[in-house]
């Protein structure tokens, strides 16, 4: 009886080396096991592949009514769960786009309790769709908060990689992500956040070819890279499609954020700046250095006026710039003028 239970593990081992399926080799061991009864029914009583094999047909039949018993009732369990599976379903609710279920309402409820905000702007939220140009300093924040407000639709665009230097200030990020493409180590960082947004991750520059179609997709664009020329393409084309863009950018221990929406009030990025600075008047992070939490900062105001666009809450920074001095602890505003020469909003555009 040993060399036969040796037999049926052997068969079974070997199935799932080969990565048989589990219903082949369990066929395997019913075929082994007719084997073994047939010969128990066949040979005559003292044959030597009787004695090696049990020496009576009682205890397999026995065995194989055991087997048969276990079968029947997993069988009919089996019948009785997807039964139940299709009375709870045929019972439940349809799922209706323009309701909360009870898990989203308790995600939300801090939200929904504000006055300027309630379920009407967490319904806003929930219909949006976000572009976030860059998925690094202010781009980390900015997705995180965009995400766990419940922002439904987030669009995020960087060709880049996470690097080791990376993970001072880009907190979306992980060490064990080195290496991987940010879009989708945002993307992963965002699902895990919250499981009720659809995150589209673009692993690929922001250009003239891709810019417009891209742009048409989304409601809002946010704008957190760090060369001028993006940000000049993001701002023709949101200008074009009248699209609000929330802009940020950083520079050692100082930020800025600003809305540029001409379509509603307010100048565009290019009336601010007509024109890139020249080399080395504006050295990136990497040349100048920057303070990591001051991303956090700056992109969390980043996210916040995105909220407020959304949700039509408050007065977003439209025609004003917020700037953030993090060594003295100090804010200001200065206010936004629309030029009429801008060659992407004034009279000549």
């Amino acid at each position: 009886m040993l060399l036969v239970f040796g037999l049926a593990g052997l068969i079974w081992g070997l199935g799932h080396m080969t990565g048989q399926p589990r219903m082949a080799r369990v066929y395997a061991l019913g075929l082994l096991y007719v084997a073994v009864l047939a010969l128990h029914l066949i040979l005559p009583d003292g044959h030597p592949l009787r004695e090696v094999t049990g020496g009576e047909a009682a205890l397999w039949l026995l065995l194989g009514g055991f087997a048969a018993l276990i079968a029947a009732y997993r069988f009919g369990l089996g019948k009785l769960r997807a039964r139940a599976v299709a009375r709870e379903q045929a019972v439940a609710p349809a799922p209706q786009p323009d309701k909360f279920g009870a898990a989203e309402l308790e995600r939300y409820a801090r939200h929904i309790v504000l006055r300027e905000l309630g379920g009407p702007g967490q319904k806003r939220l929930r219909a949006a769709r976000v572009l976030v140009i860059g998925a690094g300093g202010l781009g980390s924040p900015a997705l995180l908060y965009l995400a766990g407000a419940g922002v439904g639709t987030i669009g995020v665009i960087d060709d880049d990689v996470v690097d080791n230097a990376n993970l001072q200030r880009q907190v979306i990020h992980r060490d064990d992500g080195i290496g991987t493409p940010k879009v989708f180590s945002a993307e992963a960082a965002m699902q895990a956040l919250n499981p009720y947004v659809t995150v589209r991750p673009y692993k690929r520059r922001l250009t003239e070819e891709i810019a417009a179609e891209l742009f048409a997709e989304y409601d809002l664009i946010l704008d957190g890279t760090d060369n001028f020329a993006t940000r000049y393409l993001a701002n023709r084309v949101a200008v074009a499609q009248g699209k609000p863009l929330v802009s940020g950018a950083l520079s050692q221990w100082e930020g800025q954020v600003s809305v540029f929406h001409p379509a509603s009030c307010g100048p565009c990025y290019q009336c601010i700046f007509p024109q890139a600075p020249a080399p080395g008047l504006a050295p990136s992070c990497a040349e100048a250095g920057v303070l990591g939490p001051l991303p956090g900062v700056v992109g969390s105001m980043m996210a916040v006026e995105t909220v407020k666009l959304i949700a039509e809450a408050g007065a977003p920074l439209r025609g004003e710039m917020l700037i953030y001095d993090a060594l003295w602890g100090e804010t200001r505003k200065i206010g936004l003028k629309r030029r009429a020469d801008c060659p992407v909003c004034g009279k000549g555009a």
